[in-house]
């Protein structure tokens, strides 16, 4: 079994922690509809967390059980040099063992199905404890 890493990714580093309450009270549109979907475990039975530290970053999405950072990109992620900060921080977190789905926020907010079958593709199987909640 692999070892899951620690709440921060493996960092002591907590000095992002008010920029991630900053990001979860003043959230995007496309942001507030996704964790709307997210939730409580609302898809496949998946616990993701909002806007959670690794390392120096914050991801906008990110479930522990599939190891997967999910990021809703609005336009400032066209720029170049946005586009390259970007690019850095995936290959981080890859290097952490982590996959990243990046959609912009207008595919988010445009066709909210599409956005959920390709998260929920890359889920992997049901989390055990919500199988065993659902065959008690």
């Amino acid at each position: 079994m692999r070892k899951l890493r620690h709440y921060r990714g493996g960092c002591e580093f907590a000095g992002l922690k008010m920029r991630a309450r900053e990001l979860r009270r003043d959230q995007t549109s496309a942001e507030e509809l996704l964790w709307l979907l997210l939730r409580n475990g609302q898809l496949l039975g998946f616990k993701f967390r909002r806007q959670h530290q690794f390392g120096r970053y914050v991801a906008d999405f990110y479930c522990r059980e599939a190891q997967l950072v999910i990021e809703c990109d609005g336009s400032p992620h066209d720029l170049n040099e946005q586009w390259h900060h970007d690019q850095i921080r995936d290959a981080y977190m890859e290097l952490q063992g982590l996959r990243v789905l990046r959609f912009s926020n207008k595919i988010v907010l445009t066709d909210i199905e599409s956005v959920l079958e390709q998260i929920a593709a890359n889920l992997g199987p049901a989390p055990e404890s919500s199988v065993a909640e659902k065959t008690k």
